[in-house]
C-alpha cells in the first residue's frame, strides 16, 4: 500500500526538500569561478524522483533553465533502464533541443542511491559564460553558437572521464574557469544527493515515490483550483518581436483556450525559424508559457511537475517557437522571453488584474566582453542586465529588473575585476517608464571606457549583444503609454547590436537599457505621485505635464493643484468623442 503523509508532515517535508536545493544552490555561490554564476545567479537545481517528475527546485532558480529541465531531464534520465546506473555516476549535455535551449546552458545530472537503489536524480544548469563559436547573434546555424555535448557520462562509477574535460578545455576561451564551473555543478548535486539520503535515512523512508504522488497530486489539484477561476473561453493575441540588427520582424499568435481546469496554449501561425540565433527550441518556449500561467494564477504555488499537468502547449514544428536541428539558437533569449508578455496580453481581458504592462527587461540583455588584457592574458565576461518592469494594477513597475528571468546584476567592482574595463556611469534614465495610472519602471543608461594608458587591451575589445526594445518599445496596457528604447553606441554612434563589434582602446560604449509599459490612463495616476516621481528625478516636469497632466513650479518644485485640475479636465474634454 503507498505510504500516506498528513498534512503537517507533508509541510515539514515539502519545506525540507526546498532547503535541500537550496543548500545545494547555496554551494555554487562560494564555488562557481564565473561572476555570471556567483553574482548574476544564471543557474539552476532541481531534484527529481526515480521516474524523472521534477519534485523541488532551487527559491532563486531561473525559469527558463527549470521550466525546461522538468521536460527535460525527465526524458534523458529515462534514457537509459534503471538498472545501469552506478553510484558515482555523473552526466553532461548542453544539447539544446534536450534542455534549456542554448549551448551555453551545460546541465550535469547524477543518480540520487540509497541502499543501493535510485531513489532520485539531481541536475543542475549553468549558464556557462564560454562555450566557444562566434559569440554574436547573427549566427546562421548552431554549428556556429559553439561546442555542442551530446549526453554523455563525465564519470563512470566516481571515475572521471578525461577525454571530455579536455576535449571541453581545447574548446572554450577560459578553460580553467569553465572547467571549475563544471566541478561546481558536480559538488551542488554531491551535496543534493546527500542531503536526501540524510533525510530520507531521519524519517524512515525507504523511496521517495510515495511521496513524490502525495506532492504532486496536490499541487496539480491547487492548479487546476485556480484554472477554475478563469471564465471558460478562447482568448488570442498577436504580438511582434523585432528581428535582430534591423532584420524582419517575428510574428507571435498565441490562442490560449480554457476548458474547466484544463488549459491548452496554441501557437499555431508564428512565424517560421529565421536565420539568426533568435529561435526557440520547444523546452524554452513551454518554460515561460508555464511561467506566465503559474505567475498569474498562484504564484506561491509549488514549483513542480503537479502544476504543469493541466497545461498543454502545441507549437509548430519548424517555427521560431519549436525550432528544429540545425538553428541557431544562441540568442533565444530575444524572442523566448517575450512568451509570458504574450500570454498576458491574450490573458488580459479575463484577468485584467493579474497581469502586468510589457517590460524593458524582456528580453533580458546579455553583454559579452572578450579580449586580452595590456600583458596578453585572456580576458572574458558576461554581464546580464534588465531594463525598467511593467506596471501592474497595483503598483509601478520595479527600475532595472530581469524579467521574466530570473538574474541579477553583476556589481560594478566585479565586472573591472575581471576586465580591462572600466565603468564610468551606472544610472537610471528619466522618463524611460511609460506613463500611467501606475507609471513603468525605468531604464537606466551604463557606460564603459576601454581604458588607453599603459593598461589598455593588447587587442580589441569584442562585443556581442543579445538584447532588444531597439525597434518596439514596450507598450503599455490599458491606456497606458510604452517604455523607451533601448540604444547601443560606441563613441555617440548606434551600432548593430547584432553583429560582433569592437572597440578599441579610448573607446566610449553606451548601453540604454528599455523602460517598462505603463498600466491605465496617466490622467488618474494621483498628482502626488507625479510630483514625488519629479522630485527623485523619474520623470521630467514637460513629461508630467504633458503625460499626466500635472503642473509643477519649475522654479520651486511645488506642485500646483488647481492649474493641473483645470488641465486634466481640458486633457479629458479633448479626449472625448
Amino acid at each position: 500500500m503507498a505510504q500516506k503523509f498528513d498534512p503537517i508532515t507533508l509541510e515539514i517535508l515539502w519545506r525540507r526538500l526546498i532547503s535541500i536545493v537550496d543548500e545545494a544552490d547555496a554551494s555554487v555561490a562560494r564555488t562557481a569561478f564565473s561572476s555570471l554564476l556567483r553574482d548574476a545567479h544564471d543557474y539552476t537545481c532541481i531534484f527529481t524522483d526515480a521516474k524523472g517528475r521534477l519534485l523541488a527546485q532551487g527559491t532563486f532558480c531561473t525559469p527558463g533553465q527549470a521550466g525546461a529541465m522538468t521536460l527535460g531531464v525527465k526524458k534523458w534520465v529515462n534514457m537509459l533502464p534503471i538498472e545501469e546506473y552506478r553510484p558515482g555516476d555523473i552526466f553532461i549535455t548542453n544539447d539544446p533541443w534536450l534542455l534549456a535551449g542554448h549551448l551555453n546552458d551545460a546541465c550535469v545530472m547524477s543518480p540520487i542511491f540509497y541502499r543501493d537503489r535510485v531513489v532520485g536524480f539531481t541536475a543542475c544548469v549553468f549558464h556557462h559564460s564560454d562555450i566557444g563559436g562566434r559569440v554574436s547573434s547573427d549566427n546562421h546555424d548552431v554549428y556556429e553558437d559553439g561546442l555542442f555535448i551530446p549526453p554523455l557520462k563525465l564519470y563512470e562509477a566516481g571515475v572521471p572521464n578525461e577525454a571530455i574535460l579536455e576535449l571541453i578545455r581545447w574548446n572554450v576561451r577560459t578553460p580553467e574557469q569553465v572547467i571549475g564551473d563544471i566541478r561546481s555543478q558536480i559538488a551542488a548535486n554531491h551535496i543534493c544527493s546527500q542531503k536526501i539520503v540524510e533525510m530520507m535515512e531521519d524519517i524512515g523512508l525507504d523511496n521517495l515515490d510515495d511521496l513524490a504522488d502525495e506532492i504532486l497530486d496536490r499541487t496539480e489539484k491547487s492548479m487546476r483550483e485556480a484554472i477554475e477561476q478563469i471564465p471558460d473561453g478562447t482568448y488570442h493575441h498577436e504580438g511582434v518581436v523585432e528581428g535582430a540588427g534591423g532584420r524582419e520582424d517575428i510574428k507571435i499568435r498565441v490562442t490560449v483556450e480554457v476548458k474547466g481546469s484544463d488549459i491548452v496554449v496554441d501557437l499555431d501561425g508564428s512565424s517560421p525559424e529565421v536565420d539568426w540565433g533568435g529561435n526557440v527550441v520547444y523546452n524554452f518556449t513551454y518554460a515561460y508559457v508555464f511561467m506566465a500561467l503559474k505567475s498569474m494564477l498562484d504564484p506561491e504555488m509549488p514549483n513542480n511537475e503537479g502544476c504543469s499537468r493541466p497545461i498543454t502547449l502545441r507549437a509548430p514544428q519548424g517555427s521560431v517557437v519549436n525550432c528544429r536541428f540545425p538553428a541557431a539558437v544562441a540568442a533565444r533569449l530575444q524572442v523566448g522571453h517575450f512568451m509570458t508578455e504574450m500570454i498576458y496580453q491574450a490573458l488580459a481581458p479575463a484577468m485584467p488584474k493579474r497581469i502586468i504592462a510589457c517590460s524593458g527587461g524582456t528580453p533580458a540583455w546579455m553583454n559579452v566582453f572578450y579580449g586580452r588584457r595590456h600583458d596578453g592574458k585572456k580576458f572574458h565576461s558576461v554581464l546580464i542586465r534588465g531594463g525598467g518592469m511593467g506596471a501592474s494594477y497595483l503598483q509601478d513597475g520595479r527600475s532595472c529588473v530581469i524579467f521574466p528571468a530570473n538574474g541579477a546584476n553583476t556589481p560594478c567592482e566585479i565586472f573591472e575585476s575581471e576586465t580591462p574595463l572600466i565603468m564610468e556611469k551606472r544610472e537610471l534614465l528619466c522618463d524611460s517608464g511609460g506613463a500611467g495610472k501606475s507609471r513603468g519602471g525605468l531604464g537606466r543608461e551604463v557606460v564603459f571606457r576601454v581604458p588607453d594608458d599603459g593598461y589598455a587591451p593588447s587587442s580589441p575589445t569584442a562585443i556581442g549583444i543579445q538584447g532588444g526594445r531597439f525597434k518596439h518599445p514596450a507598450q503599455g496596457v490599458f491606456g497606458g503609454k510604452p517604455g523607451s528604447k533601448a540604444k547601443f553606441l560606441i563613441n555617440g554612434v548606434p551600432q548593430d547590436p547584432a553583429a560582433l563589434n569592437f572597440a578599441n582602446p579610448g573607446d566610449v560604449i553606451t548601453f540604454h537599457n528599455p523602460g517598462g509599459g505603463g498600466y491605465g490612463d496617466p490622467l488618474e495616476r494621483e498628482p502626488e505621485a507625479v510630483h514625488k516621481d519629479v522630485i527623485h528625478g523619474y520623470v521630467s516636469i514637460e513629461r508630467a505635464k504633458e503625460d499626466y497632466g500635472v503642473v509643477i513650479d519649475p522654479a520651486t518644485l511645488e506642485l500646483d493643484l488647481e492649474a493641473t485640475q483645470r488641465l486634466r479636465a481640458s486633457k479629458n474634454s479633448r479626449e472625448k468623442p
